[in-house]
């Protein structure tokens, strides 16, 4: 799973660096699907449930599940980008949000908070004894942090390994029921998504595309964490995400 986050990380990283006004969201997807191809990896995205590209790629209102064409990003645009690998049998998942230059106050206001959100999550993960103490870690910060901000609800983390998309569901919110216990195998797709309005949201009629109803616009982030018997390792960070988590007091814990 450490070898299908690296090549993970290095194919979002490609298409971020890419991320310039006039490219196409599908010129972005072949950038990425490249970089999986070259390291004999292969797109866990594609094909799955039908999904027809490499990348998930959400612009401005568009929350997540965007689907890569001919539209071309423009200057000051919000752009979501979500994808992942298979190495081995074994997957990565990861996702990011970006301003396009010139960038808005605000837009980066809202992506900041979500990359935030999610390390916070990722550090309550590191002493956390169920699932849901995660939720609730993102819920106070983003409460206290932009309480204009709201968290969508429909739309959750997940624990990964050799599918995708396994249980334990990681919602970004707290909740009563706490969930399954932590535990030393235990593998999870942390990836709370942050909208500037109303947290209402629908499907498009490409049956993918989920955009906000009152069309301000949405930010997600995700990484992929491993709990082993040392601690915690982000699998889709080229650090392992030790430098993000020593801010918050959190020290990883190499798989080697």
């Amino acid at each position: 799973m450490r070898e299908a986050g690296l090549v993970t990380a290095a194919a979002l990283g490609a298409a971020r660096d890419a991320l310039t006004p006039g490219i196409t969201t599908r010129e972005l997807d072949a950038i990425a699907a490249a970089v999986i191809k070259d390291a004999g990896a292969t797109s866990n995205f594609k094909g799955y449930h039908g999904f027809p590209a490499t990348l998930c790629i959400s612009v401005n209102d568009e929350v997540v599940h965007g689907i890569p064409g001919d539209r071309k990003i423009a200057p000051g645009d919000l752009v979501s980008i979500d994808g992942g690998a298979i190495v081995s049998g074994w997957h990565g998942d990861s996702a990011f949000s970006a301003v396009v230059d010139p960038v808005d106050s605000e837009n980066q206001r809202l992506i900041d908070i979500t990359e935030q959100a999610m390390w916070v999550g990722i550090a309550a993960l590191a002493s956390a004894r169920h699932v849901g103490e995660i939720g609730a870690a993102i819920d106070d910060f983003v409460t206290a942090s932009a309480a204009d901000f709201g968290i969508l609800e429909d739309y959750v983390g997940h624990g990964i390994g050799t599918s995708m998309h396994q249980p334990p569901d990681v919602l970004n919110y707290r909740a009563s029921n706490l969930g399954p216990k932590v535990k030393p195998g235990l593998c999870l797709a942390i990836e709370p998504m942050l909208v500037a309005g109303d947290i209402a949201t629908r499907v498009l009629d490409d049956d993918w595309t989920v955009v906000t109803e009152d069309k301000r616009n949405a930010a997600h982030w995700e990484h992929s964490v491993a709990v082993h018997d040392g601690g915690i390792w982000v699998l889709t960070a080229p650090d392992g995400g030790a430098a993000k988590l020593a801010e918050l007091g959190v020290t990883v814990a190499p798989l080697d």
